[in-house]
């Protein structure tokens, strides 16, 4: 975990991890309670949480992709998109990030 904290990489990994389970916790525990039993606190709640989390992970993957040399076209788009699809973060982490040599 302390490797991960070291670098760009490592920090937009923990930063996707976090906004994918904000994600998905928001769209399946959140808006339900919300919308199904009336109860809107836990969106009120985490939804702010998320959207600085969202905005962490924007902001980061831009500076990886230029860190990294990613072309948009190829690579920096999907990082990108990747938070705006539950699970999308943690498929990207598995198939792009987790490949990238540190070092």
């Amino acid at each position: 975990m302390k490797d991960l904290i070291k670098t760009k990489i490592g920090r937009l990994r923990i930063i996707g991890f976090l906004e994918g389970i904000t994600l998905l916790i928001l769209v399946f525990v959140a808006v339900p309670l919300k919308y199904y039993f009336g109860n809107p606190s836990l969106t009120k709640m985490l939804g702010p949480v998320h959207g600085a989390i969202f905005l962490l992970f924007l902001f980061n993957s831009l500076s990886v992709g230029v860190e990294q040399g990613w072309k948009f076209r190829t690579t920096t788009w999907k990082v990108i998109l990747a938070c705006f699809i539950p699970f999308g973060t943690f498929y990207i982490d598995k198939t792009i990030l987790a490949k990238i040599k540190v070092g």
